[in-house]
């Protein structure tokens, strides 16, 4: 089965928070961290802590969330 993930990313000092929604949570936490879209949000606000995720069984459902 295929899961769709929703995520929320934070900076060191939890100021600031980052929520997306992915196919691929290991790949995409380690873009993130990576800072790999230079001039992102991410990289801007130096975000690199995954510090909530929820697995959904549909895309539909996990952007609902």
């Amino acid at each position: 089965m295929k899961f769709y993930w929703v995520y929320i990313m934070a900076n060191k000092k939890n100021t600031v928070l980052y929520n997306g929604v992915t196919n691929d949570l290991a790949r995409r936490a380690h873009e993130d961290r990576a800072h790999l879209g230079r001039g992102s949000f991410t990289a801007r606000y130096n975000v690199e802590m995954l510090v909530w995720y929820e697995a959904h069984s549909s895309i539909e459902a996990a952007i609902v969330r």
